[in-house]
């Protein structure tokens, strides 16, 4: 039990940095996993829902936006309860970390070099799922539109 000014408090002490909500889901884990048929059920409703964050994120890898972000946090949510996507997680994070690090270090140049080829790299998806999924032809649309004028 905590002292805090003096007064005794009925709540237990939480190490410094750490979250009262964090703190609490950790114990609502470990009181499902320590009943074997909550510990089957968990790993189950777990697998899935990281299966379905997982399989939306790679639907949305081709396209402009967060697809290989919701892929990460699909394997977050299977990382609480699989050892294999925790090692995956912690991978992922050390490779992103250290293409941060390396980026960090170049030259201003090379940086913008990096994220005009990001955009050029989004913009060709863009059209290119634009045109086959859509059946839209910006290319010739902005050609067309351009010509005119």
């Amino acid at each position: 039990m905590g002292d805090k000014g003096g007064e005794m408090s009925d709540k237990p002490d939480f190490p410094q940095g750490s979250s009262r909500w964090r703190d609490r889901a950790r114990i609502a884990h470990q009181t499902v996993r320590a009943n074997p048929t909550g510990a089957a059920v968990l790993k189950v409703i777990i697998g899935a829902l990281g299966a379905v964050v997982v399989a939306i994120g790679i639907l949305l890898i081709p396209l402009p936006g967060p697809g290989w972000l919701i892929v990460i946090g699909g394997l977050a949510i299977w990382a609480i309860e699989f050892v294999w996507a925790r090692h995956l997680l912690q991978f992922t994070k050390d490779k992103v970390r250290g293409w941060t690090e390396w980026v960090t270090r170049q030259s201003l140049l090379v940086r913008l070099l990096i994220g005009l080829a990001g955009l050029v790299f989004v913009a060709a998806v863009l059209i290119t799922t634009l045109r086959y999924s859509l059946g839209i032809n910006v290319v010739s649309q902005a050609w067309g539109y351009v010509s005119a004028r």
